[in-house]
């Protein structure tokens, strides 16, 4: 390590679905934080770690922030997104495209007090047909306010991702690495399993239950052949959601069971065996008590 070696934190922040996990996964080269098509996938903030020749970048994936508060659990997700704000070196702050809505707002907002350095990270210019509406939109928001480097780019293919990652290296401070160089997250495996369970939830299902379900390990040990057996717990808050998951002669169930399992080996490096069950327990989501033993207390 050199003299010249950087260190900090910078948080990835934007409303839901823009694409801050996938900007997060593709600067890491591996996933980190899991992603579907759906709002709100995020529910943790999750702690990427970046390291070569010249830095260690701690990305801090954040869920969306919205501003419908429904129920505790987004309720939840809004303050450990607008939490990640302090203490941190910079700010990148992710739009989608030319598209703005309330939630953007919501997120400037929270912007304002903030002290660190700001990016705003225009994402998906691929899926702008009319490249002319970019510059008006990136003006119109910058006119919102002072951003300290504008970046249109693609989290999904990477363009403009190099140069984003250079830009926070010359902005962190000088310092030694937080973590060891071969980190990737500060996350517990048994964390990620549970992810990545709930990832293959997200996808493979309609827009209601995905969000009326978690996932618990309840058993994640190594057997004397070193096989990981993990025993993952699909709650729902009700019976027909249960029926759902399980599918016809619980084909839907084998299949998130095998999805999430190959991505297991791959992340873990070991031969993975993952047993999966569905139980109904009513109103998790709006229950406070209820989410912090299920893991939702990471403030």
């Amino acid at each position: 390590m050199h003299d010249d070696f950087r260190c900090g934190y910078v948080a990835v922040l934007g409303r839901p679905n823009v694409g801050k996990s996938t900007l997060m996964n593709h600067i890491l080269g591996q996933k980190v934080s899991i992603t579907s098509r759906k709002p709100q996938t995020t529910r943790h903030r999750v702690l990427g770690i970046y390291t070569d020749d010249d830095a260690q970048i701690l990305f801090v994936d954040t869920p969306g922030i919205h501003k419908k508060e429904a129920r505790s659990i987004n309720r939840y997700m809004n303050r450990a997104a607008t939490s990640s704000i302090v203490d941190v070196d910079i700010i990148i702050f992710v739009v989608d495209g030319t598209q703005w809505t309330e939630d953007d707002d919501l997120v400037l907002q929270r912007l304002e007090s903030a002290k660190a350095k700001k990016i705003l990270f225009v994402n998906k210019i691929d899926k702008i047909d009319d490249k002319e509406n970019l510059l008006p939109h990136i003006q119109k928001i910058s006119s919102q306010h002072q951003f300290d480097a504008v970046f249109p780019g693609s989290a999904l293919k990477g363009d403009n991702l190099p140069k984003l990652v250079e830009q926070l290296k010359t902005w962190l401070p000088k310092g030694d690495l937080f973590f060891p160089e071969d980190y990737v997250t500060d996350r517990s495996q048994r964390f990620m399993a549970a992810e990545l369970i709930r990832e293959k939830l997200m996808r493979s299902l309609g827009d209601e239950i995905p969000y009326s379900s978690t996932v618990e390990i309840e058993q994640f040990k190594i057997d004397e052949k070193g096989t990981l057996r993990i025993n993952g717990l699909i709650l729902v808050e009700r019976s027909g959601q249960k029926a759902i998951i399980i599918g016809k002669q619980g084909q839907r169930l084998k299949q998130i069971g095998r999805d999430a399992r190959l991505d297991m080996e791959e992340l873990f490096d070991a031969k993975v065996y993952l047993e999966l069950w569905v139980k109904v327990k009513d109103g998790w989501a709006d229950d406070e008590r209820a989410l912090k033993s299920l893991g939702y207390d990471d403030l």
